[in-house]
């Protein structure tokens, strides 16, 4: 009985591997939550220019570790609040700004 049980437990699929992305931090004024901006680039499909796309994410940073102009690197979780579905993992680069 214990050797199914066990059995069962390591058959059991694996968990997907979360999304990450690496962005800038724009703002860090909130309680425990930064905004990261990800800019990414693709060609344009008729013109065939690369071409930037940005987009802001919010994210959860409970250590308030992170400052603006940092880079980040952030990955999907549960949703934590109305916007926020993402948590800080690291502070790739610290800004060399003077705050």
């Amino acid at each position: 009985m214990a050797n199914e049980a066990a059995a069962m437990k390591q058959s059991a699929p694996e968990r997907g591997a979360r999304q990450e992305v690496v962005g800038v931090v724009t703002s860090a004024k909130m309680e425990k939550t930064i905004v990261v901006k990800v800019t990414r680039t693709t060609r344009h499909p008729l013109y065939q220019r690369v071409v930037r796309f940005a987009k802001k994410y919010y994210a959860h940073d409970e250590a308030r570790e992170a400052r603006v102009g940092d880079t980040v690197r952030i990955v999907s979780t549960r949703p934590l609040s109305k916007l926020k579905r993402w948590r800080l993992k690291e502070v790739v680069a610290r800004s060399t700004r003077v705050a």
